[in-house]
């Protein structure tokens, strides 16, 4: 089984990051940074509910399965 990314959505106003769910990664190698835009990229497509919100959405830390 892949990796397991928690998924925020910050609110900036009181500076929290509110969990939202997770992504799970299939890869067997681990992501270089220019990659992890791509694993951003897909939880914001999964996550957002609007075009101002998916700058709201970031990727948290790496979580055992």
């Amino acid at each position: 089984m892949g990796k397991v990314y928690k998924v925020y959505r910050v609110d900036y106003l009181t500076k929290m990051k509110i969990p939202i769910g997770t992504v799970t990664e299939r890869r067997n190698r681990p992501r270089d940074t220019s990659s992890q835009l791509g694993l951003m990229k897909l939880a914001r497509q999964m996550f957002a509910q609007s075009a101002e919100d998916r700058m709201r959405i970031i990727v948290g830390e790496e979580t055992t399965a």
